[in-house]
């Protein structure tokens, strides 16, 4: 009971701040305004690492490469973390099993990134029908427009509703059973395939 409360502790608190360094990351690549409280919000709580990591990683081609790496930390972390809780003997496994930890790692970041896009896409798509005069509808509607553009180029408003953030949201379920359940797979045999032959 212990080591599941504290799977779960460790893995949510990781998860929120691998979320925030990887809305910094989207938000700079979106050309989303920080002039918002929603951006302020994550900038303010991402500083601490983003400041110092960029002395070592500066921003290049448009990209903060500085919150893309440590959204990625934080998820290796995570995956590390919940996986020495449960009894993992990384001691006995040595190093041959961090090719696989790390694309296990990959594949948590994908996934995470893919679940904070449709969370992006559900709220711009109920505060479009809710509250369309928010303050924060531009926000999320800048957010949310880098995934629904493919779709609305092919899918037209039916009766002037439009369904692409549906259309969206099957195409992103899809990359999470197919690439990246395939990935998940591969590196958990990679890791197990390691752990015997160490």
């Amino acid at each position: 009971m212990f080591t599941d409360a504290a799977q779960f502790l460790l893995r949510t608190l990781l998860e929120l701040i691998a979320s925030a360094f990887w809305l910094r990351f989207y938000m700079q690549w979106a050309r989303v305004p920080f002039h918002n409280p929603f951006a302020q919000f994550i900038v303010k709580v991402t500083d601490f690492a983003v400041r110092p990591a960029r002395r070592v990683l500066p921003g290049f081609l448009g990209l903060d490469w500085a919150s893309l790496v440590l959204f990625y930390v934080a998820e290796l972390l995570a995956v590390l973390g919940v996986n020495w809780l449960d009894g993992y003997p990384f001691l006995a496994a040595g190093t041959g099993v961090l090719p696989g930890f790390l694309l296990l790692a990959l594949a948590g970041a994908i996934k995470l990134a893919v679940y904070i896009l449709m969370g992006l896409i559900l709220i711009q798509a109920v505060l479009s029908w809710v509250n369309p005069f928010s303050p924060y509808a531009p926000v999320f509607y800048s957010l949310a427009r880098p995934c629904l553009a493919p779709f609305q180029r092919i899918i037209p408003a039916i009766g002037g509703v439009d369904i692409t953030p549906i259309a969206a949201l099957i195409a992103m379920q899809l990359v999470l059973i197919a690439p990246v359940g395939a990935l998940e797979r591969w590196a958990t045999a990679l890791i197990g395939m390691s752990l015997r032959l160490g």
